[in-house]
């Protein structure tokens, strides 16, 4: 086999092991299923393209890593934001769960989306990735004290924001 078609097989395993993980948090952030999908898609592409060097082990963070970013910048551009605000931001897909339950999910995952971007992502790699602070400083190159007191901030905010959505 060739240097190319072994890298093609290793792609191949990672989609195979984190392509759900990747969607996941592209979803999360996004909050939109078709986005999300073209994320994913490009993360992979961007691993055949650049073929970086992965330490084992570390490939489900890099591919993280890289869903992230891209999140960031379709969030970022004004034409993804009018949509995506101007849309239902989120499909809860679990269409057994009782009616309360599902809007208790709905009002949580609006107001993750109502927290700054870089306390999002931190949230979705905490609590949705179970990533430990360390990991989460290491793969968005921050320090672990930025890290901790996002969580901490957000934590904060977002039970303001649903305290307030239960006064209304």
């Amino acid at each position: 086999m060739s240097h190319g078609e072994d890298y093609a097989l290793l792609v191949e395993e990672l989609y195979r092991q984190y392509a759900d993980d990747v969607l996941r948090v592209s979803y999360f952030y996004l909050g939109d299923r078709s986005k999300a999908e073209d994320v994913t898609q490009d993360v992979f592409i961007r691993l055949m393209e650049n073929r970086p060097v992965l330490k084992p082990g570390s490939e489900k963070s890099w591919l993280l890593k890289v869903a992230l970013n891209i999140c960031r910048d379709m969030w970022r551009s004004a034409w993804a934001r009018r949509v995506i605000l101007g849309s239902k931001k989120l499909e809860i897909l679990p269409a057994r769960d009782d009616i309360d339950n599902r809007l208790e999910k709905e009002a949580l995952m609006q107001a993750i989306h109502g927290l700054a971007p870089e306390v999002r992502e931190v949230f979705i790699l905490f609590y949705y990735q179970n990533y430990g602070i360390e990991d989460i400083a290491a793969m968005l190159e921050v320090p672990a004290g930025t890290v901790a007191s996002q969580l901490s901030r957000g934590r904060k905010k977002l039970k303001a924001m649903l305290e307030e959505d239960d006064h209304r």
